[in-house]
């Protein structure tokens, strides 16, 4: 049995109905302007989303990060789009936000650092982008509230877009393909920086990844596992190893941050450099697994470039640290000495194997999410 979730019952029969009529009206591309996107006449539909039954066991909560003045509409994640894949949004216009965060990679960057537009690098790895209904707080140390405020952090940060977002909004209103964006989007052709985060946040609320392995398994017992993949889930959700007390849910996911002992010492003290309490050193966001596969490198700083080598950091390589998680710790407290599972080879091979059925391959190839100024 599934369910549907929609942002506004009202709104969203409203907006399918005209969008699903509605033509992508575009300027026509000008010498002055930069390429112009290719988008469908009719808009994608991004309203409703069919979750399955494996959400509502235990429920997920859904939790609007948008503000209540942006609500989700067609026009308006096609317009986030577009603007998601533009490196106008750069200074210089080498960078785009997908420079960072490619589709097929969950949204996240095969690099442990990420590549800014004068060729420096950011101090943490890019987190994938996809879910985010179920979070209001992003970042390795949680530092944004809400999408809107998520989304423009990039744009002005020197090493990554070093634009302001007044300048980007001067910017934006001479590129011919944008003004009539914005009008379908907002019913304006005027572009400020508001609108430029709303549009980018109702893209990032779009990116929703529920079609895994996984998911088709949970309505049929998993008959669609192998013995292998089998075993590990089962091993995942024994709490012989604790998985799934820190990445809960079918989300595989929680909102909290924690230390997992990747240092004694931490070079990045993560939450504890935003808050300035010691008792927060080392605390970093806890990301879902979902399609873990595909967005390595791992860990805040990208250390970790396989799954294998993130399974012996939990099984061998845990670390002392007056933060350590009490799920982490052999006395269940924390701060505690940390724990040594133990898994043998076999173990560590079937957790992965269930860890590689968590990749939503039609996620990572829907063209709704794709780049749009490709052909």
């Amino acid at each position: 049995m599934k369910r549907i979730i929609s942002y506004s019952c009202y709104l969203a029969l409203v907006c399918v109905f005209f969008s699903s009529c509605k033509k992508a009206e575009i300027t026509p591309y000008s010498e002055s302007s930069s390429e112009a996107p290719t988008l469908p006449e009719i808009s994608y539909d991004y309203l409703n989303v069919d979750f399955p039954a494996s959400f509502d066991s235990p429920p997920l909560n859904f939790i609007s990060s948008l503000s209540p003045d942006n609500p989700i509409t067609n026009e308006g994640v096609a317009l986030g789009r577009v603007l998601f894949y533009d490196k106008n949004l750069s200074l210089n216009k080498h960078v785009s936000c997908a420079s960072c965060h490619s589709q097929q990679h969950a949204f996240s960057d095969t690099k442990s650092f990420s590549t800014g537009l004068y060729g420096g690098h950011t101090t943490r790895n890019s987190m994938s982008i996809f879910n985010t209904r179920f979070s209001n707080r992003f970042f390795w140390d949680q530092r944004a509230q809400g999408v809107e405020n998520q989304v423009v952090m990039p744009i002005q940060n020197h090493l990554e877009m070093d634009m302001t977002l007044d300048s980007l909004a001067n910017r934006l209103a001479t590129v011919a393909y944008y003004p009539q964006l914005f009008q379908n989007a907002f019913g304006s052709t005027e572009i400020n920086p508001d609108n430029i985060s709303k549009a980018l946040a109702q893209f990032v609320q779009s990116l929703v990844s529920y079609k895994s392995k996984f998911d088709k398994g949970y309505e049929t017992n998993f008959a669609n596992f192998s013995q292998l993949e089998r075993d590990g889930m089962n091993l995942y959700n024994s709490g012989t190893i604790n998985c799934n007390h820190c990445h809960t849910t079918v989300n595989f996911y929680t909102n909290q941050s924690m230390v997992n002992g990747l240092d004694e010492v931490y070079a990045d003290q993560g939450l504890g450099t935003l808050t300035g309490d010691p008792q927060d050193n080392g605390k970093f966001k806890v990301p879902s697994l979902r399609n873990i596969a595909v967005s390595g490198p791992y860990m805040h700083d990208g250390r970790f470039q396989t799954l294998e080598e993130v399974v012996e950091h939990y099984n061998s390589g845990i670390k002392a640290h007056p933060n350590l998680d009490d799920r982490l710790a052999a006395d269940g407290m924390t701060g505690g000495p940390p724990k040594r599972y133990h898994m043998t080879d076999y173990q560590k091979k079937s957790l992965i194997a269930f860890l590689k059925t968590l990749t939503d391959y039609e996620f990572l190839y829907d063209k709704r999410f794709s780049n749009p100024f490709k052909p």
